[in-house]
């Protein structure tokens, strides 16, 4: 049986997931698993780019160990963060990661040069201050060298392809979220990268999902025994996690849960009016130029720090459970604003915004795992309110998907709050987007109208009523 690889990498972890088709249902079995996450290097946060491809590569070789030898592999990771390389191909710097706070006063510094209503119409991407943009311009600032020497820019997973493939490419999905792409020309945007002084040079041909790349490297060939087609899914995870939603209508909202959440719709084009950027929604780039308007909303970092400040003494299915002792624990935290980025203590910088909000302060487990959960439900019972406002309508359901919909007390609260029906499922969206994509390039799927049918009908979906 034909089966294809999805590498789907988090900022916590990664997995090697297999994908089949079978009495036309889509099988996945997960074949190896990686830690991921970000470490101090000097003065910046950054990826350990090195090891995430030796993991790529172990994982690979478990499929050959266990006899299921993909025919194609495709990988998709976090959006925003990039490489830089040299003449040699060899990376300048490290790969900082967007939780790093060089960034801090660049988008200030870009408004100066380009006004932020233009960059929106320009782009039509949401003001996150770790966008690709203001990564770059802190290193025209800070380390102008490094941009000098700076022969080719690649977004990680075009990185992760072109060390298995020699390929250099951008990747549309991924590379719409660096607010350096035009959104309507889809191109980079060469009137922005010329006003703030970036060379144009550096970035590669654009190209879009279900694109095949070919096969490995001679080197990889004989390292792993086989060869393999190397395809593009939408390498942004959220690009692959949408192609999963079971609701292909315009009634229906999506939200895509894991460490960030990311909330909103799918679009034929993009919407860059005024309003949209007042409630800074993003239109990133989908399958099949589709546009994702969304807003990114920080999702279950909030829990998985917090969980990480109690030494990780607890399960996510334990923090839940304490949850539920305490229900009616009311307090609500923004978790969107940006103390909750990075801060050096999630437990305490909660309680300290119930203190400055004259809140009651959660002290028990519960009541603070209770506060997130509730948190979240009603930022994105505002996200909700915020789309019906710009489409002037009334949408029908939300579908959650990805591993946060696993959380049960979460959904009920989100349907409560928002008062609209809410399907759960399913949980591995990001990499079923991402094994789809390569069905799809390969016309094993004729569409994405079928490929939403096909998931439909392959994975368990909970429903959740808001009364």
């Amino acid at each position: 049986m034909e089966c294809y690889l999805a590498i789907d990498i988090g900022a916590s972890s990664g997995r090697h997931i297999l994908g089949s088709v079978e009495n036309g249902k889509i099988n996945l079995e997960e074949i190896y698993r990686f830690e991921n996450g970000i470490s101090k290097i000097g003065n910046e946060y950054c990826w350990n780019i090195e090891q995430l491809f030796k993991d790529i590569k172990k994982g690979i070789k478990k499929c050959k160990e266990i006899g299921k030898i993909p025919s194609s592999i495709g990988i998709d990771t976090w959006a925003v963060d990039f490489v830089l390389l040299d003449e040699n191909d060899k990376m300048i710097g490290n790969a900082v990661a967007y939780r790093d706070d060089r960034t801090e006063g660049m988008m200030e510094e870009a408004f100066k040069i380009i006004p932020k209503d233009m960059m929106y119409l320009y782009t039509g991407i949401q003001f996150q201050r770790f966008n690709t943009v203001y990564q770059l311009l802190s290193i025209k600032k800070n380390n102008p060298e490094i941009l000098d020497k700076a022969k080719t820019f690649l977004m990680i997973p075009d990185y992760l392809n072109f060390l298995l493939t020699g390929k250099k490419v951008n990747e549309y999905t991924n590379a719409s979220s660096t607010q350096l792409v035009n959104s309507f020309e889809r191109t980079w945007d060469e009137k922005i990268l010329d006003e703030l002084g970036i060379k144009k040079d550096i970035f590669q041909e654009i190209k879009l999902p279900k694109t095949n790349l070919g096969t490995l490297r001679k080197e990889l060939e004989e390292e792993f025994g086989f060869d393999m087609e190397v395809i593009l899914p939408a390498t942004h995870d959220t690009g692959s996690a949408f192609i999963s939603s079971v609701c292909n209508d315009s009634d229906s909202i999506y939200l895509s849960s894991g460490t960030w959440s990311l909330i909103g719709v799918e679009n034929r084009f993009p919407i860059c009016v005024p309003q949209a950027m007042e409630h800074n929604f993003t239109n990133e780039g989908g399958i099949d130029y589709r546009y994702r308007f969304l807003k990114n909303i920080m999702g279950l970092w909030v829990i998985q720090e917090v969980r990480r400040n109690l030494d990780n003494k607890y399960s996510f299915g334990q923090l839940v459970d304490l949850a539920k002792e305490h229900i009616d624990f009311s307090s609500i935290v923004d978790v969107d604003h940006d103390r909750f980025l990075k801060p050096e203590n999630m437990v305490e910088e909660i309680k300290l915004y119930c203190v400055e909000t004259s809140q009651k302060v959660p002290q028990e487990v519960g009541e603070i795992a209770m506060c997130v959960f509730n948190s979240l439900a009603h930022c994105y019972k505002k996200a909700v309110y915020n789309l019906e406002e710009i489409f002037e309508k009334k949408f029908e359901r939300i579908n959650i998907f990805g591993g946060g919909c696993q959380n049960n007390l979460l959904n009920e609260l989100v349907s409560k709050v928002t008062g609209k029906e809410l399907l759960a499922g399913p949980v591995e969206a990001t990499a079923i987007g991402n094994i789809v994509a390569q069905m799809m390039s390969k016309d094993i799927l004729k569409d994405l109208s079928e490929a939403r049918q096909v998931i439909k009908e392959s994975f368990d979906i909970k429903i959740f009523k808001s009364n």
